[in-house]
């Protein structure tokens, strides 16, 4: 939009990106040059849901061909399914890197998913899957290639063993109304994905495997280089965000000198820990050595009768298939939780070092980052739910801890966690009931989160100059869920992509407005903070606050003075990951 006509609709360029109201201490790292690339994206944002354009109608050339997207229900965003990324990673390209798309002709009508990669199933669904699977889905609002809007990639979680990225959840309609290209894909899950064995390190060429499904992550995002921008996106502002493993996955593009200059942003949805932490070794942030990810790969080839990686190659795909409820029984994670049996490993090329190694070096890609925890996962759980949960006696599930809902339970965690510390960590968080048990057991959890995250900002920002923003979502969405699950992994996903779910009141739409805008500036600017929106301070590694989102908007502290100090001395006593 030209300048002279935001000047005769009275809306300043610093107003128009909150700027005003934001303290200039953060905003120096803004520089002249981003805030004009992002001028036309933030006035969407702040004037789409009032006006409608005609989106993109004629058929888009990308490197493989031409495609034809389809309206979205609102016919001002145009949807574009099932865009082939990668060549299907079949017969001799199983367990390789992804390949370049197969070219068609004419064009090629983009107006279904495309299959969902190899994954278990629950009895009944009737997900299409298939090894050919690396296909992507575009939403845009932009009414001409000529437009550079700042682009959103969704990686999506599930133990890297199910999920894809055609779930209503990560519908992009809403978040595209907000001037953001929005990107969701398929990547190869489980053995298909993360299989490392000595016979595939040595035919790499780089003594390198396991971590095809990164790779994957990799592929889509140098295809956005390469095409975003006939779908009116800008490939020099690309956002990677995603939740549970997608955040796991967020963290390693992070990480991983593959990646460096394919993305400028990262947002991480639960987990992103300190090295210290060793709950960082059972969620789904977990990685695996190369040797024992090896030594794990040709068990699982002789527990499936082959004894090559030829045979492996040669056998259907649903007989590789690996049960989300498979675990990595060799991870000491100082309590029974254990990490997914299939994920991705410090290999020496897409992952070159650990988190701690590649912190200390100061190694990591230098993005901005946005990352944060929810009230009721990692061991907490609603008070509503303590007598249904003590009953029901759920199973161990990989990457997810157990609630301790009794004394009995509290006190045996503590001590197999603790240790030394055991006295003092109850003397903190005290009980004598089952119920005050329970109470203690959550906000041990939560102050846990909280802490390795402050103490993982400290990491990330000795070294990378961009910012960091935290969060904790407290909001317990509406519904059959409420009491039993509350604000749980993954409940804060429909409130980012502004996308109804159930029975939502006033209040959730308005939540879900502020909190997509958030991740909308965030993805313009490296800045949450716009128009209108509670102020959202930047991560300062001497003031331990993070930024509370959903149940109210504000920043609390990250823990009681006691209790950090408790956590970062015992944080200190443990091996860095």
């Amino acid at each position: 939009m030209p300048q002279s006509r935001l000047a005769h609709q009275g809306v300043g360029l610093r107003a128009l990106i909150g700027m005003d109201k934001l303290p200039s201490r953060r905003n120096s790292w803004l520089s002249r040059r981003l805030v004009l690339r992002t001028l036309f994206a933030t006035t969407a944002m702040t004037l789409g849901s009032t006006q409608v354009m005609a989106g993109l109608s004629e058929p888009v050339r990308t490197e493989a061909g031409l495609v034809q997207g389809i309206p979205a229900r609102d016919p001002s965003v145009t949807v574009y399914k099932g865009i082939p990324y990668a060549a299907p990673p079949v017969g001799k390209l199983r367990w390789r890197p992804p390949q370049p798309p197969v070219p068609w002709q004419g064009v090629r009508k983009a107006d279904q998913f495309g299959n969902a990669c190899p994954q278990a199933q629950s009895p009944g669904a009737t997900m299409r899957m298939s090894e050919d699977c690396l296909s992507l889905n575009v939403w845009s609002s932009a009414s001409s290639a000529a437009e550079r809007r700042p682009v959103f990639v969704w990686i999506y979680g599930g133990g890297f063993s199910g999920g894809s990225g055609s779930s209503p959840q990560f519908d992009g309609e809403n978040l595209a109304r907000k001037g953001l290209v929005v990107v969701t894909f398929n990547y190869r899950l489980g053995a298909l994905g993360f299989l490392a064995m000595p016979e595939l390190s040595k035919e790499s060429g780089r003594d390198a495997s396991g971590n095809y499904g990164l790779l994957d992550d990799i592929a889509v995002l140098r295809w956005v280089r390469k095409n975003i921008a006939a779908f009116g996106g800008d490939p020099g502002v690309v956002t990677i965000a995603g939740q549970s493993a997608g955040a796991g996955s967020v963290g390693f593009l992070s990480i991983s000198p593959l990646a460096k200059g394919l993305f400028q942003r990262s947002i991480a949805e639960s987990h992103a820990r300190y090295p210290r932490d060793p709950e960082l070794r059972y969620l789904s942030v977990s990685w695996r050595p190369l040797k024992g990810a090896e030594n794990a790969g040709v068990k699982y080839s002789e527990a499936q009768g082959a004894h090559s990686l030829k045979e492996l190659r040669a056998a259907p795909w649903e007989k590789l298939v690996v049960d989300g409820t498979a675990y990595d029984e060799d991870v000491n994670t100082g309590s029974g939780a254990k990490p997914p049996l299939f994920r991705p490993v410090v290999d020496g090329w897409v992952i070159p070092f650990n988190y701690s190694e590649t912190y200390a070096r100061g190694a990591q890609n230098d993005v901005a980052f946005l990352a944060g925890n929810n009230l009721d996962e990692t061991g907490a759980v609603p008070e509503t739910s303590f007598a249904l949960l003590r009953s029901a006696n759920a199973d161990r599930r990989p990457g997810a801890p157990r609630p301790h809902l009794t004394l009995n339970e509290y006190v045996r965690a503590a001590k197999q966690k603790f240790g030394t510390l055991t006295d003092e960590f109850l003397k903190l968080y005290p009980a004598t009931t089952d119920d005050e048990a329970a109470l203690a057991s959550n906000a041990a959890s939560r102050d846990n989160s909280r802490v390795s995250t402050y103490l993982w900002g400290r990491e990330w920002t000795k070294y990378a100059k961009h910012p960091v923003y935290t969060y904790f979502w407290t909001h317990r969405p509406p519904g059959p869920d409420h009491d039993i699950r509350g604000a749980y992994h993954g409940s804060e996903i429909a409130y980012v992509f502004n996308n109804a779910n159930g029975p939502w009141t006033d209040e959730d739409r308005k939540i879900a407005d502020i909190l997509s805008s958030y991740w909308a500036h965030y993805a313009a600017t490296g800045n949450p903070n716009g128009p209108g929106l509670p102020v959202w301070p930047a991560y300062d590694s001497e003031s331990p606050l993070v930024m509370e989102v959903g149940g109210k908007f504000g920043p609390i502290p990250v823990a009681e003075p006691a209790k950090l100090n408790f956590w970062m001395q015992f944080f200190g006593t443990q091996d860095a990951w």
